[in-house]
């Protein structure tokens, strides 16, 4: 027996009813079509929930907010940059928290790292107040790679030391607190 015909309120609930925009911390977005786009990602914008979401035509990005990941390939025992973060115009200090994860792709051996760091910036130079090196895990064949970080201008910098002759892959992120 066939449903079809004309719909009839008292027979029955209402369909549900769909939202037609959605506001967000920045901006407003509003379906096209019925479809809304919904992606993710980071960004170094300082927010203290950490988390943002912004609206745009028919999308809605939702981002985490304090951080910036990066990733690099040594070869060599030569300090490779794999983070440069800009201490910005503002005077004030930085709390970072950050984690390295390498794979030696030449020896299939990894390693895995984390710091804290305390930075102070008068808005146009930088001065490091401090840094723990708290975890490192290595295999053996990982055991002379190495990482550090520095303040160089008004960017703190964290720099990563692969292996002469060893292809290692690094993947970092970096989280931060500022208050100025």
């Amino acid at each position: 027996m066939s449903q079809a015909g004309q719909n009839n309120s008292a027979m029955g609930p209402l369909p549900p009813t769909v939202p037609t925009s959605f506001v967000t911390d920045l901006g407003t977005a509003v379906p096209a079509a019925n479809v809304l786009n919904v992606p993710g990602g980071s960004s170094v914008v300082n927010n203290d929930n950490g988390l943002m979401t912004t609206g745009s035509g028919n999308t809605l990005t939702v981002e985490l907010t304090n951080r910036q990941t990066g990733t690099v390939t040594t070869t060599d025992a030569t300090p490779t940059t794999i983070i440069t973060f800009a201490l910005g115009a503002a005077p004030g200090v930085f709390y970072f928290r950050g984690s390295l994860a390498a794979f030696d792709k030449t020896d299939v051996a990894g390693g895995a790292y984390d710091y804290t760091s305390g930075v102070r910036t008068t808005g146009a130079a930088g001065v490091e107040l401090g840094t723990e090196f708290k975890d490192e895990f290595e295999e053996l064949a990982m055991e002379n790679s190495d990482f550090n970080v520095i303040v160089s201008g008004n960017n703190f910098v964290v720099q990563v030391i692969g292996l002469a002759g060893k292809t290692i892959d690094w993947n970092a992120d970096l989280n931060f607190r500022f208050v100025g």
